[in-house]
C-alpha cells in the first residue's frame, strides 16, 4: 500500500494544485523553526505567497534545521528539511554515532481561507517521508483581528501530542484510531509512507498569538505541544511549553529571528525568500526592439528575384536578426508570402523571438510581402510556425492592447518540413567557457560537499539536426574528492559509486554525436551516441509524438549503455545494460506539468517515475519526483525508494539580459542505485516544450518586448 501511495502522491498534488489556483489572502507573516508558515515551532493556517520559494535555517542548542519550502499553489505548501541533531545516538552497522543527520518532508493544505466570519483552516503532515523523528499531523485555524494581530489554535498528533495529550477525538471512527502504530522503517532507513499511523494515537492542543507593531517587526508567543522526546533531557532541559519569538523583516528577501524556547534555551533563525514570478528586473534589460517599418505605398509591386538579389536580401535579413540575438536559418519568398526560419538563441519566450524577428524584417522584406510565416527551429527541426499579417504589425505596434489583438489575428501551427538552410550556414562551430558549481548533499560523513571549476564546451553542427558536442570539466576548488564512503548497495553500483568519479582531476563529462529529425507528422526523433554522461557511454534513441496544439505528448526511448571508468576518460568498465522508458507528458494548465515514465532503469530494475513541476513563464521551474521499482525497500537501502526535488533557474532572471541559459539543481535526499535513470542531454520534450502545447500563446504578452 505504501508503494501505491508514494507513486500516486505527485499525481494527487498535481490535481490539488491545478484545482486550487484561486488566490488565498492574506499570507503568512513568516516561517517557523521548521521552515513552514507558522509561529515559533508550531504551525498556523495562513499560507505563504503563491509561488514563494524560501530557505530557512534555525538553530538552538545542538540542533540545526535547514528547510527549503515552496508554495506549490495558493493553498498547498511543500517543504524539504535537512536537520543536524547532535547528542542523539544513531546506530549504523553496529557502530554508535552521537548524532543524526535527518531528512524529512512536510505538506500543508489550506482547507478554507479566512473569511469575514470564519478563520483560515489548514491541515498538515510533518516528516511523512523521513525517519519519523519529526512525524506528526495537525489541524490548525488562524484568525486575524485587524491588520496587526493574529490568533492560531490547533490540534496535533504524533510528535505534536507530547504535552497535555488526551484521547484521540477521531476514535469515534473506530477503536483503531486510539493507538498510534510504531514506524516500521526505524530511524535509519526512512522513506516509507506509513499512512496507517496518520492522525492516530493521542492528541494535544497548541496555539499562539502574533502581533506586528509595524510591517517589519513581529512578536510571537505560543503554547507548544511538542515535548521534544528525542532531544530532552538528553540534549537540553525542557522546563516550559511556552515559547517566545521575535522576527525582523530585513528588505524584500531576508527575515531574521530570535526565540526563547522551552523556558531554558535561546535560538536564532534566518529566512531568505523570493518569488520566481517577481524578477529583480521586471521589464528586462535587453536592448530595445526595432520599430516596425511601414511599407511605402508607392513601392514597386514586384521584386528582383535574381540570385544576386536573393542573396543580398538573405544577407540583410541575417544581419538584422543577428542584431536581435536570432539566427536566420532559411528564407524563402513566394508571391506575397515570406517563410522565415529562425533559431531563437536568446529569448525564454518564443513569442518574443517571433515579435523581434517580425519587426526586424519589416523594413527589409519586399513591399509585396504581406504575410510572414516565422518558423522556430529547435535542434535543426522546424518546431512551430507563427503566421502574421504585415498590415497588423503596422497597425497594432502602439495599440493599447496590441499584444492581445496581434495574438487574436495570428495563428500558430505545424510548419512541416524545413527549407534548405542558407548557403554558408553549415557546418558551424561554437565553443564557450563557463563556471560551474557541483554540490553533493547529505553525505552522512559531511552534509555538504562541493566543487567549483570551469566547463569548456564545444559543438560542431555539420548540418541541421546533426551535431557533435562535448564538455570538458576542470575542478579548481572543492572537496568532492575527499569522500571515502564506499557503497554498500546490493544492486549494481550505477550511482552509488559516484564519489569515485568525483576524484578525477580533469573530467570529460560528455562527448556525443546527436541527430535530431522529423520522421513524420507530429513526430520527432533523436539518436545520441558517445559518452552520454559522466558515468555511462552508449547509444540512446528516442521518438516523441507531440502535436503543435496538444497539451499531451507521448514518447519512447531505448538505450544500450556501458559504465565508464572512474577517471572519466575513454575507458569502460564491465557493466552494461539496456534501459528505456515509455513516457507520458501532460501540461495540466496554470503552469503545472505532470510526467509519467514507465520502463527499465540502469540497475536493471523495472518501475515508474511520476513527476510534478510548476513552470513559470520566465523559465523558472520547481518540481518533485518519485520512482518506485521492483527493488524491495530493504534492498534499495536508506530512503527506501528514489525521490527528489528539482529547481531550474534561468540565468537571465538574475541579470535581466535576454538568454535561454538556465541551471538546474536536483536534490536527492538519498542517491542510491534503484530507480536510477540515464542522464541524456537534449531529450525531445524539453527541446520542444517552449514551442508546443500553447507555450507560444502563454508567452504572447512578450510579443512586443
Amino acid at each position: 500500500m505504501s508503494r501505491l501511495i508514494a507513486l500516486c502522491l505527485p499525481a494527487a498534488l498535481a490535481t490539488v494544485a491545478a484545482a486550487t489556483t484561486a488566490a488565498a489572502e492574506p499570507a503568512a507573516w513568516g516561517m517557523n523553526s521548521y521552515g513552514i508558515p507558522g509561529l515559533v515551532d508550531m504551525p498556523q493556517a495562513m499560507p505563504a505567497g503563491d509561488g514563494d520559494l524560501a530557505f530557512t535555517t534555525s538553530h538552538f542548542v545542538n540542533q540545526t534545521r535547514n528547510t527549503l519550502s515552496f508554495q506549490i499553489s495558493p493553498r498547498l505548501t511543500g517543504a524539504f528539511r535537512y536537520s543536524l541533531l547532535y547528542g542523539i545516538d544513531r546506530y549504523e552497522n553496529g557502530v554508535i554515532y552521537p548524532y543524526i543527520f535527518d531528512r524529512s518532508f512536510s505538506l500543508q493544505f489550506l482547507i478554507a481561507p479566512e473569511s469575514r466570519h470564519f478563520p483560515a483552516l489548514a491541515i498538515g503532515l510533518n516528516d511523512f517521508l523521513g525517519t519519523g523523528i519529526y512525524a506528526s499531523e495537525y489541524l490548525v485555524a488562524t484568525r486575524s483581528l485587524g491588520d496587526r494581530l493574529r490568533l492560531s489554535a490547533g490540534i496535533g498528533w504524533g510528535r505534536l501530542a507530547g504535552v497535555g495529550s488526551f484521547d484521540n477525538p477521531l476514535s469515534f471512527f473506530g477503536e483503531e484510531w486510539e493507538t498510534r502504530i510504531p514506524r516500521q522503517s526505524g530511524t535509519n532507513m526512512g522513506g516509507l509512507l506509513e499512512s496507517q499511523a496518520w492522525f492516530h494515537g493521542p492528541a494535544a492542543l497548541f496555539g499562539g498569538v502574533e502581533w506586528r507593531p509595524d510591517d517589519n517587526w513581529t512578536l510571537i508567543a505560543e503554547y507548544s505541544s511538542d515535548a521534544y522526546p528525542y532531544e530532552s533531557p538528553a540534549v537540553f532541559e525542557r522546563r516550559s511549553p511556552l515559547n517566545l519569538g521575535l522576527r525582523y523583516r530585513l528588505g524584500d528577501h531576508w527575515t531574521l529571528g530570535a526565540q526563547y524556547l522551552h523556558g531554558s534555551e535561546l535560538g536564532v533563525q534566518v529566512t531568505w525568500a523570493m518569488n520566481p514570478d517577481r524578477p529583480p528586473h521586471p521589464s528586462g534589460l535587453e536592448p530595445m526592439p526595432p520599430l516596425v517599418q511601414a511599407r511605402d505605398p508607392g513601392a514597386a509591386a514586384s521584386r528582383d528575384a535574381t540570385p544576386d538579389a536573393t542573396a543580398r536580401l538573405a544577407a540583410q535579413a541575417r544581419a538584422a536578426l543577428t542584431a536581435q540575438g536570432l539566427t536566420l536559418h532559411g528564407l524563402a519568398v513566394t508571391g506575397d508570402e515570406a517563410r522565415i526560419e529562425i533559431e531563437n538563441d536568446s529569448y525564454p519566450a518564443a513569442a518574443q523571438a517571433i515579435g523581434r524577428a517580425a519587426r526586424a524584417l519589416s523594413g527589409i522584406l519586399p513591399a509585396q510581402v504581406g504575410t510572414f510565416r516565422i518558423v522556430i527551429v529547435e535542434s535543426g527541426m522546424p518546431a512551430a510556425e507563427a503566421v502574421l499579417s504585415r498590415g497588423d504589425l503596422e497597425e497594432l505596434e502602439f495599440a493599447f492592447d496590441g499584444a492581445w489583438q496581434m495574438q487574436a489575428r495570428s495563428s500558430v501551427g505545424d510548419p512541416g518540413s524545413g527549407t534548405d538552410p542558407l548557403p554558408g550556414l553549415f557546418p558551424r562551430f561554437s565553443w564557450g567557457i563557463d563556471p560551474y558549481l557541483a554540490p553533493a548533499l547529505f553525505d552522512p560523513d559531511a552534509p555538504l560537499r562541493a566543487d567549483l571549476g570551469i566547463d569548456v564546451s564545444a559543438a560542431w553542427e555539420v548540418r541541421p539536426g546533426l551535431v557533435f558536442s562535448g564538455i570538458l570539466r576542470q575542478p579548481i576548488l572543492g572537496n568532492l574528492d575527499e569522500s571515502t564512503r564506499e557503497s554498500t548497495s546490493v544492486l549494481p553500483h550505477v550511482r552509488s559509486d559516484g564519489w569515485l568519479y568525483d576524484k578525477a582531476d580533469t573530467q570529460l563529462s560528455r562527448l556525443t554525436g546527436a541527430w535530431y529529425f522529423r520522421p513524420g507528422g507530429d513526430l520527432f526523433g533523436r539518436v545520441t551516441a558517445g559518452l552520454l554522461e559522466p558515468m555511462f557511454a552508449g547509444v540512446s534513441a528516442e521518438v516523441l509524438w507531440y502535436p503543435i496544439d496538444s497539451r499531451i505528448a507521448l514518447g519512447a526511448e531505448i538505450a544500450h549503455v556501458v559504465q565508464r571508468d572512474y577517471d572519466q576518460g575513454f575507458g569502460l568498465l564491465d557493466y552494461e545494460v539496456t534501459t528505456g522508458h515509455l513516457s507520458g507528458y501532460w501540461d495540466i494548465g496554470g503552469g503545472y506539468q505532470a510526467q509519467l515514465d514507465l520502463g527499465r532503469y540502469l540497475a536493471g530494475d523495472w518501475g515508474a517515475t511520476l513527476s510534478l513541476d510548476r513552470r513559470f513563464d520566465n523559465g523558472w521551474s520547481v518540481g518533485a519526483f518519485a520512482t518506485l521499482t521492483d527493488v524491495p525497500f530493504g534492498d534499495f537501502g536508506e530512503g527506501s525508494f528514489d525521490k527528489g526535488i528539482r529547481i531550474t533557474m534561468p540565468i537571465g532572471w538574475i541579470g535581466g539580459q535576454a538568454t535561454r541559459d538556465a541551471r538546474t539543481l536536483v536534490i536527492h535526499p538519498v542517491q542510491r542505485d534503484g530507480g536510477a535513470r540515464l542522464d541524456v542531454d537534449g531529450r525531445l520534450y524539453e527541446v520542444l516544450r517552449p514551442t508546443h502545447g500553447g507555450a507560444i500563446a502563454d508567452g504572447w504578452a512578450r510579443f512586443w518586448r
